[in-house]
């Protein structure tokens, strides 16, 4: 007696096999996609790094928006940079503060791209990018900060020879 196709258990795997096979054919769209995403954000997410001579040097691509972001550390803790030439301060959203062994310090205010906000000051034991290692370095707390992007300012790049050509941001620390 011949089965119907409704009861034939090869049908139903074979169906269960085709939903399966797209299930994972998604999925893994879906992490080359973010992949391919998080690239486009952060093309620096293991930043080209050498150091020669007691030149320490960092070599950053720009992202799609023509902004410096790389990955980086602060306190050893894995962060996200934005490379700021126009901030004061190093500029750390205030929800990372226990996360990143930050003690927030006095109050201060700060003008910022969105008006003006009191932060609180902090320093930063160890701040390192790629060979680029620095040390207490001058930083705020910013509540008005939601993302989890650092801005790299000035506090800690004012000893660092930075040049810029063709898309491309190279950092020297001597």
């Amino acid at each position: 007696m011949n089965k119907s196709p409704q009861q034939n258990p090869e049908t139903h795997l074979g169906k269960g096999m085709i939903l399966a096979g797209w299930i994972l054919a998604l999925t893994l769209l879906t992490y080359a996609f973010s992949q391919w995403l998080e690239k486009r954000q952060n093309p620096n997410n293991r930043p080209l790094s050498m150091s020669e001579a007691g030149i320490n040097q960092v070599v950053l691509e720009r992202n799609f928006q023509h902004h410096y972001v790389a990955s980086g550390t602060i306190n050893g803790v894995p962060v996200t940079f934005l490379v700021d030439t126009g901030a004061t301060t190093v500029s750390v959203p205030a929800h990372l503060a226990e996360k990143l062994r930050l003690v927030p310090g006095a109050p201060q205010m700060a003008s910022t791209a969105n008006g003006v906000v009191e932060t609180r000051a902090t320093r930063i034991d160890e701040l390192r990018l790629g060979s680029i290692i620095l040390r207490d370095v001058r930083a705020s707390l910013n509540p008005g900060m939601r993302d989890q992007e650092i801005l790299l300012g000035m506090s800690a790049l004012k000893n660092i020879e930075f040049t810029h050509r063709d898309g491309v941001l190279t950092l020297k620390q001597y």
